[in-house]
């Protein structure tokens, strides 16, 4: 073996991290020095898996790697495909497009919130009924919502034996064919009609939307609870899987607590009678 395959590659880290902060540091780059930081550090990158490859041409093994380190490989290998597709065609999106080297699973999800407008993490779809949550889909993947209130209410029938009086959606929910869905089977859904609204609305019709939307309220109530009391917004594992069973028990643990309430107050009206006042306790 000669004796500058025994020499150690250079890697011009500290050089690609100056370049990547000259870049990363300013508040508003262009667009051309945004494209013209991304083309050096996929030169850098290509430089360095080029190494990698020579010392596997040389009789270096993958096995002497960890297996976290085999994976972290694997995923760079990705990263670096997909940003050089975007860079070559000129795009700014790519499919399962990868945002995390220890968490390849995780997908940027476009919110267009004020505080972010790009959010990572898991993806909710959960129901409410009498105070209870029901976790019905977790997904890594940006979905729509809407397509889930049909086997939201099927599983709600599948419990009680009966589809519900009415359901309480938010906005993405009320399409045309949900709304249709809903009023084949004598489901109320709550929220203005689609199209024009009424220049007369009576009284009767302006109370039932304040109630439908207090009622509503009681889901949005339950994610800040999570994420306030049980900590839903700062889940620290690592895999998809163990993140996944983090969030069920973080649902798990805030429906036994609102059962617990439910059994201490029980207790207190039985105990000191219906006509006896005494003070209101608040509970979790």
């Amino acid at each position: 073996m000669d004796e500058n395959e025994n020499k150690k590659p250079r890697t011009y880290r500290n050089t690609a991290r100056k370049e990547y902060l000259n870049v990363a540091k300013k508040r508003r780059p262009s667009k051309k020095q945004r494209r013209k930081a991304i083309r050096k550090q996929l030169q850098y990158l290509k430089r360095n898996l080029a190494h990698i490859d020579r010392l596997l041409a040389v009789g270096a093994k993958l096995e002497w790697l960890s297996s976290q380190k085999h994976k972290i490989l694997l995923v760079v290998n990705e990263v670096y495909r997909q940003q050089l597709f975007m860079h070559e065609n000129s795009l700014f999106r790519v499919d399962n497009r990868i945002v995390s080297l220890t968490q390849p699973h995780v997908r940027p999800i476009v919110r267009g919130k004020a505080g972010s407008s790009v959010e990572f993490g898991a993806k909710l779809s959960a129901s409410c009924y009498e105070g209870y949550v029901f976790l019905d889909r977790i997904s890594w993947d940006n979905f729509n919502e809407s397509a889930d209130l049909k086997a939201q209410v099927e599983a709600f029938k599948t419990a009680t034996g009966y589809y519900p009086e009415s359901v309480h959606v938010d906005q993405i929910y009320r399409n045309k064919e949900n709304r249709k869905w809903c009023k084949d089977r004598g489901i109320r859904m709550s929220g203005p009609a689609l199209g024009r609204p009424p220049k007369n609305i009576s009284k009767e019709t302006k109370k039932q939307a304040q109630l439908d939307e207090r009622d509503r309220n009681c889901i949005e109530g339950k994610f800040g609870e999570a994420k306030r009391r049980y900590s839903l917004d700062r889940v620290m594992t690592k895999l998809s899987n163990t993140s996944e069973t983090a969030i069920a028990i973080t649902f798990l643990v805030m429906n036994i607590s609102a059962l617990l309430r439910r059994i201490i107050m029980t207790f207190f009206c039985i105990y000191f009678g219906k006509n006896t006042v005494f003070p209101i306790l608040r509970f979790g």
